[in-house]
């Protein structure tokens, strides 16, 4: 199968990912600023993967404003972003990307990245400090509250090519 993997990554993770799924599937790999000017026609197989921010996954409106373009071929999106697999809010926040009939026509997966403040752009960084102020300042934190604060708080890494398996295994799935 022929396969492209586009990726929008802001601190790496994203790119880190996109390059061990490619890998994994032969398959070509390209940023967005680069995929989005290229002509896809030749590829069965469109996957895209853009960063998490704030329940949104980063340039996901281009992904689905080409889906129709790519009827016939597989399209899978996955998202990067900060949170732990288990977090029962992912699946939410992936679905909100997608109205119900796209969320027919696309397989959407979630892969661990972290924090990279160092890498970070400076809106983001700003979002991320306000974030954390908020959470702070909060009385009665939960738990799972309790436990975001002292993730945020410095720059992490929980990404492992292990999340890439549902994303292959969709690949290698016949159409």
């Amino acid at each position: 199968m022929n396969t492209i993997v586009i990726y929008q990554s802001q601190t790496g993770f994203t790119k880190q990912y996109a390059q061990w799924i490619a890998k994994a599937a032969g398959a070509d790999c390209l940023a967005f600023s680069e995929a989005k000017k290229k002509n896809l026609d030749s590829y069965d197989a469109i996957v895209f993967g853009g960063w998490a921010c704030a329940g949104g996954i980063s340039k996901i409106s281009w992904f689905k404003s080409n889906m129709d373009k790519w009827d016939g071929k597989k399209r899978i999106a996955f998202c990067v972003g900060a949170s732990p697999i288990e977090n029962a809010e992912i699946e939410p926040a992936l679905r909100q990307n997608f109205s119900d009939s796209e969320w027919k026509k696309v397989n959407v997966f979630y892969c661990p990245g972290g924090l990279n403040y160092e890498k970070m752009s400076a809106p983001s960084k700003l979002m991320m400090k306000m974030f954390r102020g908020s959470l702070k300042s909060k009385k009665n934190k939960t738990q799972a509250e309790e436990e975001m604060l002292k993730m945020i708080s410095s720059s992490y890494d929980i990404s492992d090519p292990k999340y890439i398996e549902p994303i292959l295994h969709c690949l290698n799935a016949s159409l």
